[in-house]
């Protein structure tokens, strides 16, 4: 079992470099950041790859105790820099280079007041265009878009961030369906649909990452409750064929103990109704308190201030780079 690590304690000795990373991963998978810090550190410190790149999600978490953007920026960039030909066919680092490039595009684009860095959107986007298209991130394609669509007047280009939701889409990566669920709900920057948008709205709640649930849970609620029975029928009847297409269940364990759409109190709609979720083709009502009314959908809180290094998801994690669909770390020929 595994136990804290106890304050002013030696520092554990590993037999060997990859048994550092070994249970360096091992603890940062499951959550236990104190223990998985020394680690990593260890493996890091010889040179191990996987070492460095879990050592920089540490210290870019905001959730842990030993958050150091400073450290995550130098070990990022230095991933960036050594494997940025790696091959995306043939190279098991290479997905591990992409979200390196995109967690670094993050804070460029920011800037790191620590280190001396400034702004610099541009180089910033070449990450981000280098890692969508080079590697084909599905998370720097998502980043891509919402600059696109939201970023600043040099960035936007509307038909390509909406070429980027939809290819999104429907490879069922969750983030970008909502964004475009929501785009599709308002009619601003393509025409009005409210039914595919309620339809693909219920899909990305099925497969939001835990992380990215309770923003995917507020634009969802607002296109529900905004939705005729009309509207909601139709729907019905194109769920079930959606999620077969477009569903992408998250590969990432919910800790929470929640659930989808039950913060331990049910959303409600301004009138009153509960919000429902679409499951088999039916509507099954969701049961218990009531939650506060949230306001109607407005612009997007992307790239919107937030913590140092990222453009963020939406909700409340926004200005927060994440880290969406990390590579399977098993079997990498690299660190055996």
């Amino acid at each position: 079992m595994l136990l804290p690590a106890i304050a002013g304690a030696a520092q554990p000795k590993f037999k060997s470099p990859e048994e550092a990373l070994k249970q360096g991963i091992g603890a940062y998978v499951g959550g236990y950041y104190e223990i998985a810090h020394p680690a990593l550190e260890a493996a890091a410190a010889s040179n191990l790859f996987l070492g460095q790149y879990y050592l920089a999600r540490l210290y870019a978490d905001n959730a842990g105790s030993h958050t150091d953007h400073a450290k995550a920026y130098i070990l990022y960039q230095r991933i960036s820099d050594e494997y940025t030909d790696a091959d995306p066919d043939d190279d098991s680092r290479a997905p591990f280079v992409a979200k390196s490039l995109t967690a670094l595009a993050g804070y460029v684009r920011s800037g790191l007041p620590e280190l001396g860095l400034k702004p610099n959107p541009d180089r910033a986007g070449e990450y981000l265009r280098y890692a969508a298209t080079f590697f084909n991130d599905e998370d720097a394609q998502y980043e891509l878009a919402k600059l696109n669509l939201y970023g600043e007047p040099g960035e936007i280009d509307i038909p390509k961030g909406v070429h980027w939701l939809s290819t999104l889409s429907q490879k069922g990566h969750a983030s970008g369906q909502a964004v475009l669920a929501m785009e599709l709900w308002r009619g601003k920057l393509m025409p009005r649909d409210p039914v595919r948008a309620l339809t693909l709205i219920a899909v990305s709640l099925e497969n939001a990452h835990p992380s990215d649930r309770v923003w995917i849970e507020d634009f969802y609620q607002n296109i529900y409750c905004g939705s005729g029975s009309s509207t909601r029928r139709q729907v019905t009847g194109l769920v079930a064929d959606w999620r077969e297409r477009y569903g992408r269940k998250p590969d990432v364990r919910d800790r929470s103990g929640l659930g989808t759409l039950s913060a331990e109190a049910v959303r409600m709609c301004q009138n009153g109704e509960p919000v429902a979720t679409f499951e088999g083709g039916r509507i099954d009502a969701v049961t218990g308190a009531t939650v506060g009314k949230l306001p109607p959908l407005t612009e997007p809180p992307f790239l919107k201030g937030g913590a140092t290094g990222g453009f963020g998801g939406g909700g409340s994690d926004a200005g927060v780079m994440r880290d969406v669909s990390t590579p399977d770390p098993a079997g990498n020929p690299q660190e055996r």
